[in-house]
């Protein structure tokens, strides 16, 4: 049964949270505003849903605004925030923090409902739209639609942050439904045993979607489970915007101090469903009223007028004011433009600043290399890896390394061997096995100014990263509208011929040519992955840079000094007359054994390695392909769903009238890659199979 607080003790709870902080009475009021701005938001957005004059899905934070408004109010202005799919009421209290003056502040509100109405006048152009509203030249690092998908990436702001030997503190907003995910136990986990200054707090507003959090977990909390990562965990009334700023500002202090993470619980209610089309039939309209007396709005003015500093006169005119103001920002929302079509590619990649000086020294030293050889070091693949790692990490403090078994070990394959020593544990950071965390790490390091160069050790463990990867890191410039870069690399391994069976040997690229946003890197020889890991490390963009388990070992030529080789730029490996065969990795190798023996029979093989699948430099394929008039696409990928595939798509687009017969594809079979050796062999492309394929074509 809900208990109705006297007049007297609302007035001296309420003087007594404003008297231990120390609030002035115009924050306070300031609170209320926020608070008032925030529910007025709301259910304008309800009511546009209701007229389906609003499309899309909206996320309502109505009866939520304590937390946002109270945990908001305890940050610097220096702080970062990451929000949710039900954030509006994070992006307006954060961005109104950062408005001075009337006319700025009813600017963010116009902008806060243009993005909700998908106009070119919001916040993130239109692109992010109701659940990604980020204002992230202030340090709101966006708002994610994946429930607990923003978890990692303020772990990793706030470990850029200790990196940096600054005071910046992170708080991470997320709800009770996200601790039943495993990048919260993972971020926690990794923001625990670094200390990191992070604050996470849990909105628990009952309900996940329509199931009841008593239903998920026998903790009475989601606090309970700081427990298990030895950080402090507080439940507060998340209905009290001063009892949540008075947590969460301890919280704040403890992490500026270097004390590490809190988490912080917030017991709350949205007053909306999940979203417009929830009916709410899970939960009765007795608690709903139940809830509704303990209004956050409602509790701070009637503590404010307790006190005497608001007379319900004050409140109605401030009410009127904000009325205005959310009409104002619904005028101004729809008489907005639409972005127009020329926006629907713009903001995808950060630009490249590819250097007409580097095109020039790649394409030089590819010449050399091919005609004199014997002029250049030889050097392993792995070490050409390691070496690259070394210079740009001298040439940048902001480049640093982190993943399984980097450190110490020196990487699985050898390729960080040394870097520990040089530079030590916080250049080169051995984390728990955390897949997920790991990536988000680096989206959250990258967004807040380092360059992270993160390992996954295979790239069939990738899938457990794809989220954070695909949907925090390659969506993030798009969806807020162009104002963010996230220059980080993620270094995988992948490819068979170990034996090692289905879960350690898969050819997995195309999973990642399919997001945009990202670039695909993989090399073939020493000299290239070198110089493309150097210029993937300097670009702004994610970039998921693929090595062959089978290439560590590979010897070849390495010019001395610093050079870079841009990214989307294919090298002709060996010019020919009358074939063209296109593949990349470790295929490389086959080809050119497949083009020796085929010259002995008078066939003239060209082999063109892509080095990158993207960007991809589809014009120097074509360009092979119109002088040979016949191609043959190599790849150890899986045949049905190859990046081959699209390589051979484009060229029929572009070049089929220079076909003088069928492309043919040479691909891994399409089964999981066995442990026995010879069905092993029999699984992927070999030389004989790519020879078999251009007799075939030449006949």
């Amino acid at each position: 049964m809900t208990v109705v607080a006297s007049a007297d003790d609302i007035r001296m709870k309420t003087e007594s949270l404003i008297e231990e902080q120390e609030l002035t009475r115009e924050e306070v009021l300031g609170y209320l505003r926020q608070m008032m701005e925030i529910r007025a938001l709301e259910n304008q957005i309800a009511e546009l849903l209701g007229k389906a004059v609003l499309k899309g899905a909206s996320h309502l934070y109505a009866g939520e605004e304590a937390v946002a408004v109270g945990a908001v109010g305890a940050l610097g202005d220096d702080d970062m925030i990451t929000s949710t799919h039900r954030g509006h009421g994070h992006g307006h209290a954060h961005g109104d923090k950062f408005a001075k003056t009337p006319e700025a502040k009813q600017e963010h509100y116009n902008k806060m409902m243009a993005e909700v109405m998908g106009r070119s006048t919001g916040y993130c152009k239109g692109k992010g739209g109701s659940m990604h509203i980020a204002d992230v030249v202030h340090g709101n690092l966006g708002a994610t639609g994946i429930v607990g998908g923003n978890i990692a990436v303020a772990t990793g702001a706030a470990l850029a942050e200790k990196m940096k030997n600054s005071d910046k503190v992170t708080l991470c907003f997320f709800g009770d439904g996200a601790s039943n995910e495993g990048s919260f136990h993972e971020s926690l986990n990794m923001a625990s045993i670094w200390d990191l200054p992070v604050v996470f707090v849990c909105e628990n507003n009952m309900y996940g979607m329509s199931v009841p959090w008593a239903t998920v977990t026998k903790l009475p909390d989601v606090a309970s489970r700081a427990a298990a990562y030895g950080i402090p965990g507080v439940v507060v009334d998340g209905m009290n915007v001063l009892e949540v700023r008075a947590a969460v500002k301890q919280a704040v202090d403890r992490a500026r101090r270097g004390e590490g993470p809190t988490l912080v619980e917030c017991k709350t209610y949205r007053y909306y469903g999940h979203s417009h089309s929830d009916p709410r039939v899970y939960r009765t309209k007795d608690e709903e009223a139940a809830w509704k007396k303990r209004d956050p709005v409602g509790a701070l003015r009637d503590g404010l007028v307790a006190m005497g500093w608001i007379t319900e006169a004050d409140f109605d005119k401030m009410d009127e004011a904000v009325q205005n103001k959310i009409a104002e920002a619904v005028k101004f929302a729809a008489t907005s433009p639409e972005p127009n079509a020329d926006q629907l590619y713009t903001d995808v990649f950060a630009p490249v600043n590819t250097s007409q000086v580097d095109i020039d020294a790649d394409k030089r030293f590819r010449i050399e290399m091919r005609e004199n050889p014997a002029k250049f070091k030889q050097v392993t693949y792995a070490q050409a890896i390691s070496d690259a790692l070394k210079e740009e990490m001298e040439r940048d403090s902001r480049v640093f390394c982190l993943g399984e078994d980097i450190g110490l070990y020196g990487g699985a394959y050898g390729a960080t061997r040394g870097l520990f020593e040089k530079f030590g544990k916080w250049r080169v950071l051995d984390t728990p096995i955390s897949e997920a965390s790991i990536a988000g790490a680096a989206v959250g390091a990258a967004m807040a100014g380092l360059r992270p160069v993160s390992e996954i050790m295979y790239v069939d463990f990738t899938p457990l990263a794809m989220d954070q990867v695909a949907n925090q890191g390659a969506k993030n410039r798009y969806m807020f509208g162009g104002k963010t870069t996230v220059p980080m690399v993620v270094r995988t391994e992948g490819g068979a011929g170990r034996a090692i069976a289905a879960h350690h040997s898969q050819s997995l690229e195309s999973l990642w040519t399919h997001f945009p946003g990202i670039y695909v890197v993989m090399p073939s020889t020493p000299y290239d992955v070198k110089g493309l890991l150097k210029a993937a490390i300097r670009d702004d963009n994610p970039v998921m840079f693929i090595e062959h388990k089978m290439l560590y070992k590979e010897k070849g030529p390495v010019p001395d000094g610093d050079y870079m080789i841009p990214l989307g730029v294919a090298d002709i490996k060996r010019p020919g007359a009358d074939i063209t065969i296109v593949t990349y990795s470790r295929m490389v190798l086959r080809a050119l054994e497949a083009a020796e023996i085929l010259a002995k029979e008078g066939i003239d093989v060209e082999v063109v390695d892509l080095r990158c699948l993207k960007p991809l430099d589809i014009d120097t394929v074509v360009a092979s392909v119109k002088k040979t008039g016949r191609l043959v696409g190599v790849t150890e990928s899986y045949e049905n769903t190859s990046f081959i595939n699209e390589v051979m798509m484009q060229v029929n687009e572009a070049a089929f009238d220079y076909l003088d017969a069928p492309m043919v594809r040479i691909a891994s079979a399409n089964v999981p890659v066995p442990r026995a050796e010879i069905l092993e062999d029999l699984a992927i492309p070999n030389t004989n199979r790519i020879v078999e394929a251009c007799r075939k074509i030449v006949k």
